[in-house]
């Protein structure tokens, strides 16, 4: 059953900036509370690193994408799925989210692991790979919304990332996910962080139920791009 949870995405400039910044401040002390509370200290330096990592260019590219294309910002405000079966997969998800960023701060008041700085600052570019490859591909499908829904006048992307994968948001997601307890020094913390793989690839499942039935020209674009989320594998 569907019910019509959508937030309007033709609502102003400055309505979107205070939807945005009401969700920044909620989310960003939530944030902060799972990663340094566990942690017990503020003295956690690959946190502040991998924080700067993640806020600071999330803060430019909405600012970017509130001044060029406001409407796309707006859908990916929307969180209240309508399928059914992804409000269940949203649940499944938060277990290994919280647990993915409240095991590091554990680990270092614990001394749990002792990760190399290498291996920390590589984790961290394979985070900032993977959200700049996320950003490519808001550029590239400006219906790229947080829920799974077909809105009207929305056409299959096949250019850009979408030449090589069906989802590539999801690749960038997962690189990002899966890179990020590592940049904050824990290797415990992987262990939570992988079930995201499986838990998109479900995602992925129904979604692609729903496009074949709802969206134009999507049937066609699986047959062109054979691969859902890694070249030569799935």
């Amino acid at each position: 059953m569907k019910e019509n949870t959508m937030v309007n995405t033709q609502i102003s400039q400055s309505e979107l900036i205070k939807l945005v910044g009401s969700r920044l401040i909620i989310g960003i002390p939530v944030l902060l509370l799972i990663i340094f509370l566990p942690a017990g200290t503020f003295a956690y330096w690959e946190a502040w690193v991998y924080l700067a990592i993640l806020l600071i260019p999330m803060l430019i590219v909405m600012i970017y994408f509130i001044k060029k294309t406001p409407e796309f910002l707006a859908r990916r405000m929307q969180l209240k799925e309508k399928e059914d079966e992804q409000k269940i997969i949203v649940k499944l998800a938060l277990i290994p989210f919280l647990l993915a960023f409240i095991l590091p701060g554990i680990d270092k008041r614990l001394g749990w692991s002792n990760v190399p700085i290498l291996i920390i600052v590589v984790a961290e570019i394979l985070v900032c790979i993977g959200y700049i490859f996320v950003v490519l591909v808001f550029k590239e499908n400006q219906f790229a919304s947080r829920i799974i829904e077909v809105v009207k006048g929305q056409k299959v992307i096949q250019s850009g990332p979408y030449r090589i994968v069906r989802h590539p948001m999801y690749l960038g997601t997962i690189l990002m996910y899966v890179s990020s307890p590592l940049a904050l020094g824990s290797y415990w913390a992987i262990i939570p962080a992988i079930f995201i793989i499986p838990i998109l690839v479900a995602r992925i499942i129904n979604e692609e139920k729903v496009l074949t039935k709802e969206l134009e020209g999507y049937s066609a674009y699986k047959q062109k791009t054979r691969y859902r989320l890694i070249p030569g594998i799935w």
